[in-house]
């Protein structure tokens, strides 16, 4: 990754970790003084989202650092590390915030001053929304998972505040409406239908991470942007030349392809040469290529 790419990096991830940090105690502190399980969890994202991007943070450091002796491949594997981390510690949040609304649900439900918990949820849009935007801009120009995932973290929080401010508008309305004595249970129906919905982000955060890890195959579109790259290579060389394998760990692209001589010999030229057009035609994915060529019979 370029000196560029990586001071940005470390940028956006500490803007995120500061901005975490306001959404926490907030949340946490106004959660408990209301009585919100929703507004409780959503201190509760905040804070744990603070800790993963300090986290994603460290790791940013710590990969630009050479260390081939313990890492002889490289570091780029504990991007998706870092990324499975976030995605299990934020399902364990969302499962164990299900948990509680549906013990709520059946137990009362709770109480909640809606106008202050409606006045909050606003702030807490406008600023996730902020967040989610300018980190989502950045992850375009940067190729970078943990920036990638970061985003992800903040689109959660953006729609969590969305459905929670939407939740004690209606809350509210029912407390002028006949049916006041229900208002208690739009906390914690609210907390399962979010719930519900959210588990899907860390769920697939997760996947992407873990199929990184065992260097399975990445997505479709990166197939197939390969595929079609190298085949009208083939086309174009006298050699015939065939993909391999392809597998994405983290911000690496690692690609292996074959190159078939009917001659003993291969020209050291002609090596070099597809190696350089590869590269050229494969800089569109933005990613760290790491380009592996065999000599096949």
């Amino acid at each position: 990754m370029c000196a560029k790419t990586s001071l940005n990096e470390k940028r956006i991830l500490i803007f995120s970790a500061l901005l975490a940090s306001g959404f926490a105690v907030g949340g946490l502190i106004l959660g408990v003084l209301v009585g919100s399980l929703v507004i409780v969890f959503d201190g509760v994202y905040s804070s744990v989202s603070l800790v993963l991007t300090l986290l994603s943070l460290a790791v940013s450091k710590y990969i630009q650092n050479p260390s081939r002796q313990h890492f002889p491949f490289g570091k780029a594997v504990l991007e998706p590390v870092v990324i499975a981390i976030k995605g299990s510690v934020i399902l364990i949040i969302v499962s164990y915030s299900l948990y509680s609304a549906i013990i709520a649900l059946f137990t009362g439900g709770r109480e909640v001053d809606a106008s202050i918990a409606t006045l909050f949820g606003i702030v807490n849009v406008l600023g996730c929304g902020y967040a989610w935007w300018y980190i989502a801009q950045k992850s375009k120009r940067f190729s970078s998972g943990l920036i990638t995932a970061e985003a992800k973290q903040w689109q959660m929080d953006t729609l969590i505040s969305v459905a929670v401010t939407l939740g004690f508008i209606f809350a509210w309305v029912m407390t002028l409406s006949p049916f006041e004595e229900y208002s208690v249970y739009a906390d914690p129906v609210m907390m399962i239908l979010m719930s519900f919905y959210f588990i899907k982000v860390p769920a697939d955060m997760l996947r992407e991470s873990i199929r990184e890890m065992l260097m399975m195959s990445p997505s479709t579109d990166i197939l197939e942007v390969v595929d079609k790259e190298v085949c009208a290579l083939d086309k174009q060389s006298v050699q015939h030349i065939e993909l391999d394998a392809v597998t994405k760990v983290g911000r690496e692209l690692r690609i292996s392809v074959n190159i078939h001589s009917n001659d003993k010999q291969l020209a050291i030229s002609d090596i070099k040469r597809t190696q350089r057009i590869l590269k050229h035609k494969l800089s569109k994915l933005s990613l760290d290529l790491r380009l592996n060529l065999n000599i096949a019979s």
